[in-house]
């Protein structure tokens, strides 16, 4: 097979170097180069536009996924892009029977004048290294992370959404994941890996969008404990969330809230975001990072920003009678949460089977600034002092 190298560069001004779609060509980007199958059977324009126009969330998927394996003896190879499509495991695949997996969640933006970038993605990198030591996974290098990002975004950027104005969050949500796909029944880890990325365009997380969301405090259920795989993304962690998830539900509420396991006192954070208090003080207060934690890339990007803004970062254990305590009082005025697919949401109130804790109707002012300071980063339409984009294509 004949390989045609395109230099690193054209990821950064594709408009100087052409992309071929020939099957055989390859992406060549740092210490990785991604070999292209194209879909035979893309979706046709039109089909795609109106998928556009109303994508929801993780409804549909793009027409190619990128994938890396590994192996014990071989160490990563195989770097591709082929076409999206149902993936080939042995009964006896680890990952079904041990759950030995992990995640990530990233979102591609379009920008006004048509490039494409995402936001921190080496800290994603980063975390998803995290993640594969505690799950005893292998790790992928920033360049292979970032490059198959790139790689894929070259074929399916059309998947892209432009968005129609400043209140239009569309985007394409990333979904990285490692698989244990070795053949095996023993528990040990695998010695066989797969690692893919999907792309799925999305819209707001939220219907409500910036309106205010219900949460229910768990009672009965705990998320992580100390030592366990808190910190970590993986999918353990989420199907430990569901059955309070679900109790939220019945309830009226959207998201649920996890206290710690070991004293049942403590705020830790969201079935899939992290919390923030806003104090009358000019104080913006999270709950500090444990084991028991994952640490958010929004979240640490809410710290920088709300720094940037005059407040008071603090990241120190907070209590659930504090929440209780500071909105009775007057001390806390806004709470609200963040996450890649939510962005920055109020908390209107807090749920449980003992009381309702009411925010106050002041109009959550701090969450929507920082939300805007937040999505005008990511859309170009702000100056990226921090140096937090990437282009992808």
């Amino acid at each position: 097979m004949h390989a045609r190298a395109v230099r690193p560069e054209a990821f950064e001004n594709p408009k100087k170097t052409p992309v071929s779609r020939h099957s055989g060509d390859f992406f060549a980007v740092p210490h990785a180069t991604f070999e292209i199958l194209p879909s035979a059977m893309p979706t046709a324009a039109n089909i795609r536009d109106d998928v556009l126009a109303n994508p929801g969330f993780g409804r549909y998927f793009s027409d190619h996924m990128a994938h890396v394996r590994w192996t014990a003896d071989a160490g990563w190879h195989g770097h591709e892009v082929r076409p999206y499509g149902p993936l080939t495991l042995d009964p006896a695949a680890a990952v079904l029977h041990y759950g030995q997996e992990i995640f990530e969640g990233i979102k591609a933006y379009r920008h006004a004048d048509g490039s494409v970038w995402s936001f921190r993605p080496e800290k994603n990198a980063e975390r998803f290294r995290r993640s594969a030591r505690r799950l005893a996974l292998p790790e992928l290098s920033d360049e292979d992370f970032v490059g198959s990002l790139k790689a894929l975004l070259a074929q399916d950027q059309a998947w892209v959404p432009t968005p129609r104005n400043e209140a239009d969050e569309s985007s394409l949500y990333l979904r990285p994941f490692m698989i244990a796909s070795e053949k095996f029944l023993g528990v040990r880890p695998a010695h066989e890996v797969d690692y893919y990325v999907i792309a799925s365009p999305a819209g707001a997380y939220f219907k409500g969008g910036i309106a205010p969301v219900s949460i229910w405090l768990s009672s009965h259920y705990k998320r992580a404990a100390p030592g366990g795989t808190g910190f970590a993304k993986c999918g353990g962690n989420y199907a430990a969330s569901l059955a309070a998830q679900k109790e939220a539900e019945k309830h009226g509420c959207s998201q649920v809230a996890f206290l710690d396991a070991a004293e049942n006192k403590w705020i830790e954070e969201l079935g899939g975001m992290n919390l923030f208090f806003v104090y009358k003080d000019g104080r913006l207060v999270t709950p500090r990072l444990t084991d028991t934690i994952l640490e958010g890339v929004t979240r640490d990007s809410v710290l920088t920003l709300g720094r940037d803004e005059g407040f008071i970062p603090e990241e120190r254990a907070i209590s659930i009678d504090e929440w209780r305590d500071g909105v009775a009082s007057g001390e806390i005025t806004e709470v609200f949460a963040c996450g890649t697919a939510a962005v920055i949401t109020p908390v209107g109130q807090l749920i449980s089977e003992d009381d309702t804790i009411q925010m106050p109707d002041a109009g959550n002012e701090i969450a929507k600034r920082l939300r805007g300071k937040l999505l005008d980063l990511q859309y170009g339409r702000a100056e990226d002092k921090h140096g937090w984009l990437t282009r992808l294509v």
